[in-house]
């Protein structure tokens, strides 16, 4: 298995090797393989994302080696795949960050006032444990000092801040704001002047001896995570570089017994029938803890996504927040850099679908309060990503507010539907696919008044009226209009007479 093919690459000796109690019984059995799935399900697919950005060359997502910074001068569209949920508010810049050997010295340029950039750096447990940037080191330049859990020196001269990661291997996720199409050459200048080099590099001294080399083991698709055993062998080969954390003693203990762990064997053909069908059965039930989750504690607002992403401390061991958020959206940052109200339902609780329309107005005073920027965006399920659309528009955002139309008190309406609004209502439209999706607000350097709850979202509301109906004819896209008095006049019948005058004014 993994740990036997790749135990000589580890840095150090593996302490002694052993499998899983042969004397569990198929409840112990799935009780902890549930356990184990949910504490270990972040740290997989991190380990997915990281091998195709960081290890498989041949990977479309591939973007560089390790301890190598690549910055993306565009935003993400559809076709990028990877990961889950992501923005298309800020183009990125990715550093894998492999610390075995020694620090990393990270250098930010200064950047204008009024313009937001930060660095999210992202253990493997998925732990959000620092931040650079507007919000938590000011827009000036500097340099910061990145450490792994093995490195004992001192503050280098010139360093502004020591930043240390508890795992071997770190993610560090920039986020650069771009204000429009236009403004895409200054974000690359500002990307131009990111930089990342070994402390011996930034010091002038020799390089110590290079780490062993790893062959990193493929990992399990997103697919495959969901069932198969293998998702343990995969945790153990992860865990090697990822120190016990004192807090967590007594669970990795209990894992041990199932053959979950560093040092040890998983290998589920060593197990009894009935403790196989356990362990399938404990990672079924962990995928049931997770939407009974959603459900009943993110759906119905009484956890937000700032209770399932932050610091260990934050999280506190609650591991199956941890888990949600790495399923919903995986490296969402802590809720000091960013809000993220996210919509799976519309206002009667019903599941969003494109055989509907919904409004999400805000009120002439009701803005998100963010010091940054807001944004909502749309993803196409069930794979989570952004929806491809003849617009090529996935969210619509505070940047774009002074060519929104406003309501006639001043506030907002976004119209998210399918199929195209009228004329003069283009511009507030997010297209939505044909079948289900969600939307997520981000709020990015929230105001205290979101943090807080005094600010709530406002809800996504069903349009009464039916979606409209299209054909073409002479070139002339034709919209079929209900009558008033049938099914969905009334308020639907007065939007639709002004949508027929927008089009006859075209």
């Amino acid at each position: 298995m993994i740990l036997a093919l790749f135990a000589a690459a580890l840095p150090a000796p593996l302490t002694a090797v052993r499998a899983a109690d042969q004397t569990l019984s198929p409840e112990e059995a799935r009780a902890i393989a549930k356990e184990a799935y949910i504490y270990g399900f972040p740290l997989v697919d991190n380990y997915r994302v990281q091998y195709s950005y960081f290890v498989d060359k041949s990977d479309p997502e591939y973007k560089a080696p390790w301890n190598t910074l690549f910055n993306t001068a565009r935003v993400y569209t559809p076709e990028d795949k990877a990961i889950q949920t992501p923005n298309s508010d800020t183009p990125y810049s990715f550093v894998g960050a492999d610390l075995r050997a020694e620090p990393l010295v990270f250098t930010v340029p200064a950047v204008e006032t009024g313009r937001y950039y930060s660095l999210q750096f992202i253990d493997q447990y998925t732990f959000n444990f620092a931040y650079v940037g507007s919000r938590a080191t000011g827009n000036e330049a500097g340099k910061f000092l990145l450490a792994g859990p093995g490195w004992k020196g001192e503050t280098p001269p010139g360093i502004k801040q020591v930043i240390r990661s508890e795992t071997d291997f770190a993610f560090v996720l920039y986020r650069t704001q771009l204000f429009d199409s236009a403004d895409i050459d200054n974000v690359k200048k500002i990307q131009a002047g990111y930089a990342v080099e070994p402390l011996s590099r930034f010091l002038g001294q020799p390089a110590p001896p290079a780490p062993a080399t790893i062959d990193f083991p493929k990992p399990l698709t997103r697919e495959e995570q969901k069932a198969s055993p293998e998702f343990f062998d995969e945790l153990n080969f992860i865990l090697q570089f990822s120190p016990t954390h004192p807090s967590e003693t007594e669970i990795r203990a209990r894992f041990a017994d199932l053959g979950i762990g560093p040092d040890i064997t998983f290998d589920p053909d060593t197990l009894s029938p009935e403790q196989q069908q356990a362990v399938k059965d404990g990672m079924a039930e962990a995928w049931a803890a997770f939407d009974d989750f959603k459900k009943n504690e993110l759906e119905t607002g009484k956890k937000t996504s700032g209770d399932t992403v932050g610091t260990r401390e934050h999280l506190n061991g609650d591991y199956i927040a941890r888990m949600s958020a790495a399923v919903l959206g995986i490296y969402g940052n802590s809720k000091e850099e960013a809000l993220y109200p996210i919509y799976f339902t519309d206002d009667q609780q019903q599941p969003l679908t494109g055989a509907n329309r919904y409004t999400l107005r805000f009120g002439p005073d009701e803005l998100p309060p963010v010091n940054a920027f807001w944004s909502l965006t749309l993803y196409e399920l069930p794979e989570s990503l952004l929806y491809a659309n003849p617009l090529n528009r996935y969210l619509i955002n505070s940047p774009m507010l002074p060519g929104l139309k406003r309501d006639a008190d001043g506030g907002i309406t976004l119209r998210i539907q399918h199929d195209s609004p009228a004329a003069d209502e283009d511009a507030n439209w997010l297209p939505a696919p044909s079948g289900p999706f969600f939307t997520a607000m981000r709020l990015y350097w929230p105001k205290q008044e979101a943090l807080d709850g005094q600010w709530k979202a406002p809800p996504l509301q069903k349009s009464n009226c039916p979606p409209v109906r299209r054909m073409h004819h002479d070139d002339e896209i034709r919209v079929l209009f209900p009558r008033a008095g049938a099914r969905g006049g009334g308020r639907c019948a007065g939007a639709n007479r002004r949508q027929r005058r927008a089009r006859h004014a075209r």
